[in-house]
Parts: C-alpha cells; structure tokens; sequence
C-alpha cells in the first residue's frame, strides 16, 4: 500500500487490476478523520464530463501509473459526481457500500467524511 503523497499523482494514468486503462487520476480524497487516502477520482464521459471514484486501498504506484485493485467494469458503474459539483453532493454510504468497504458516520462537523487533498 502506498500512503506517500498519492495527490502528487494526478494526470497519471489509473489502471485496473488487470492493467487495463481507466483513466487519468484527477483528485485524492482523505478520510477526514484518519488522513488516509481513500479514493480517488478518474474524469469520464465524453459529452457529459463526471468524476468517477475509485478505491485506492492497496494501490499500487509506478513512475507513470497507479494500479488500483478493482475492475474497470466496476469502476465505470461506480457512483459519480458533476466535474463542477462538491463532495457535499455525493452519498458517502453509497460510494462506501458500492466498493464493499465499511462506512463509520463521522463526528466531523461537516457531517463529511471525505475531503479533497
């Protein structure tokens, strides 16, 4: 897993699991309470532009790439947000229960748990 500054990846490239090209990783979003890294976001659509998250749990970094440990498939139906949107917007359980991942209520006073870095 690698925890060393992911946000300075952005414009690389986010494989899939299976080496397959995602896209390019646009943003990081930090659990606001632990500081780590939980998901990134890929820019998609070719008229209608979006933010796709994807997980970065063990995520794996090249020079000129990341690997992520899910599928393209499941990433292209993930839960997205408006290029212009804020992360107020998005149902954090969502995205949470969508990747399988546990999902706490924060005690943060923005009621967010995500935060871009």
């Amino acid at each position: 897993m690698v925890h060393a500054k992911l946000g300075d990846w952005r414009g690389k490239d986010v494989l899939d699991r299976d080496g397959e090209k995602i896209g390019k990783l646009e943003d990081v979003y930090v659990d606001t309470e632990t500081d780590v890294e939980e998901f990134g976001t890929i820019k998609e659509g070719l008229i209608s532009k979006h933010l796709t998250f994807v997980p970065l749990d063990d995520v794996t970094a090249a020079p000129d790439y990341l690997q992520v440990q899910v599928s393209k498939s499941l990433v292209k139906d993930a839960p997205n947000m408006d290029t212009d949107a804020e992360i107020s917007t998005l149902d954090e359980a969502g995205l949470y229960r969508y990747y399988g991942m546990a999902y706490a209520e924060p005690a943060t006073p923005s009621g967010r748990r995500l935060g871009k870095r």
